[in-house]
């Protein structure tokens, strides 16, 4: 009988050969595919996950032994049952670092060489220099909250530019590339201090509007604010005021709490900050990407019963 490793999305052929390559016993599988509860009770694995799968998926005695994330952060899944009926989980961390990485470098150099205030100059056919706006990389100091595999990414891009990478986690360890590191206890004495805060952390229950009016208040006045991590991370409506009151000069926005971010949203009509529409890990060659991750655990969850890469703790969720 097939074990199935049942998928969100549709992967290409080639990757359906190297699964049977590693077991032959197993088989990949679409949700149209299973068309009635026996084909579900053959489901083990899952690649990303649905909320109606958990009916089907989750309770006592279920064959699931694993569900394969196919982003970084896992707020979104049902930790608590998945430690209930003994599911594991691992994630996608480092699929999407070069490409949030390259995202955040090219909001620095445009923030930093008066591109963002050229492009609304435009609009209203303005020539105008404002030299506040320029700066070199290498004189800024960018405070990452969040040093893991994308954190590390753009530090070493940083650490190449001569800037000054400065590092946030939960313990202050030191990693390559991060000038200087600090614990998440320290996040607002480094803040006061930062030119540039990027928020890359996961959401927990400690992370929940952790960038509020008391945080934003406590910037630099000419400092920018960047949010690539969660979005229920910042306070959508303390981020507005802080920016409509210029309490911080600037912010690059690309995870939101309400998404799609509402048309009549009064952060549209700012010109102070950037709006992207969650893109930052939009990434090139995905799927060869997250599958070396997933065939790798593959291999070791059925020789071992392990995970080797990316294992997530249900208690703290990273």
């Amino acid at each position: 009988m097939s074990k199935y490793i049942l998928s969100d999305r549709p992967f290409r052929k080639e990757f359906d050969e190297k699964i049977a390559e590693i077991d032959s016993d197993y088989r990949f599988v679409l949700e149209d595919e299973l068309v009635n509860d026996a084909n579900w009770q053959n489901v083990e694995i899952t690649i990303g996950w649905k909320k109606h799968w958990k009916d089907k998926l989750l309770y006592e005695g279920t064959p699931l032994k694993w569900v394969q994330s196919i982003s970084a952060g896992v707020d979104y899944l049902p930790l608590d049952e998945f430690a209930n009926y003994n599911v594991k989980l691992s994630n996608s961390s480092g699929v999407h670092a070069q490409a949030i990485a390259d995202h955040l470098l090219a909001i620095l150099f445009m923030q930093n060489r008066g591109l963002f205030s050229a492009i609304q100059n435009q609009r209203h056919a303005k020539w105008e220099v404002n030299g506040d706006d320029y700066a070199f990389m290498q004189d800024l100091r960018v405070l990452i909250v969040g040093t893991g595999k994308i954190g590390q990414r753009l530090a070493s891009y940083l650490d190449f530019f001569n800037s000054k990478p400065i590092g946030i986690n939960t313990n202050g360890r030191e990693i390559e590339h991060f000038k200087e590191t600090y614990s998440l206890s320290e996040l607002d004495k480094q803040a006061s201090k930062a030119d540039v805060v990027i928020n890359i952390l996961p959401l927990t229950e400690d992370t929940y509007h952790l960038y509020n009016t008391e945080f934003f208040k406590n910037m630099k006045t000419t400092a920018t604010f960047i949010n690539v991590g969660r979005g229920p991370s910042v306070s959508t409506t303390d981020l507005y005021q802080a920016l409509q009151e210029h309490e911080i000069a600037f912010a690059a926005i690309d995870v939101f709490e309400q998404e799609p971010l509402p048309a009549d949203h009064p952060l549209w009509q700012l010109e102070n900050i950037l709006i992207t529409p969650h893109i930052s890990g939009f990434t090139p060659h995905f799927q060869k990407k997250f599958m070396k991750i997933f065939l790798n655990n593959l291999s070791s969850f059925i020789k071992e019963g392990k995970i080797i890469e990316n294992e997530v703790s249900l208690t703290s969720g990273y």
